[in-house]
């Protein structure tokens, strides 16, 4: 069984993610570290549980998103993972900051390994099934867990509401279309971990969310 553990992190609030079995190998999806302080919060929860880090997972490269991976990266050995059309179609996360005038000053790690949908994300006992939702960014991703009857889906999917079009490789459209194809075809009672703020459910999302009621 998959232990999902969420710390917020950095000005913006990015819900990190760190997934673990019983096996104590993990998964971070979206590291959004900023500061030593956010540094230490992170290893101090690795290892007082004895994890260990096998793969550095990333549902979009929005800067936000990923002001930790250097850090992870150096610290646990794995290199960050993303959607090819997010390296190829946006600016890289320094230039996404320096556009927005951010008081903001981290290293950054570039991705080189791509995750493709389909693909399965596997650690321990435990296992991920990518998906593929781009609108709110040309490669978001999602990370389901079949078994476990969740999915962490970034930016793509809030509770009673849907991730910004208005940034880097944004597209409305596409965005609708890949929450009701992707995320709306599970199960009703699969939890939906968000980017930022609270969890939801596919069954809550499709009766109460003002933007995909139909």
């Amino acid at each position: 069984m998959i232990t999902v553990n969420i710390i917020v992190f950095n000005p913006v609030s990015v819900n990190t993610y760190i997934l673990s079995d019983e096996t104590k190998e993990a998964v971070i999806i979206d590291c959004g570290c900023a500061t030593p302080a956010e540094e230490e919060i992170l290893s101090c929860y690795v290892s007082k549980n004895d994890l260990k880090i096998k793969r550095l997972l990333c549902t979009h490269l929005h800067f936000d998103h990923v002001l930790g991976n250097a850090f992870a990266s150096r610290t646990y050995g794995a290199l960050p993972e993303a959607h090819r059309n997010e390296v190829e179609q946006l600016p890289s996360p320094k230039e996404q900051i320096r556009s927005m005038w951010l008081p903001l000053d981290v290293d950054f790690i570039d991705v080189k390994n791509y995750l493709e949908d389909p693909a399965s994300i596997c650690f321990g006992e435990s296992e991920l099934t990518v998906f593929l939702v781009p609108g709110h960014s040309p490669g978001s991703l999602s990370f389901y867990s079949p078994k476990d009857g969740f999915i962490v889906v970034g930016d793509t999917l809030f509770d009673n509401s849907i991730g910004r079009t208005d940034l880097w490789g944004g597209n409305h459209h596409t965005l609708i279309k890949s929450i009701k194809e992707r995320i709306f075809t599970l199960p009703d009672n699969t939890v939906v971990y968000p980017g930022h703020g609270n969890a939801t459910t596919v069954d809550r999302e499709k009766r109460y969310n003002p933007y995909l009621r139909s």
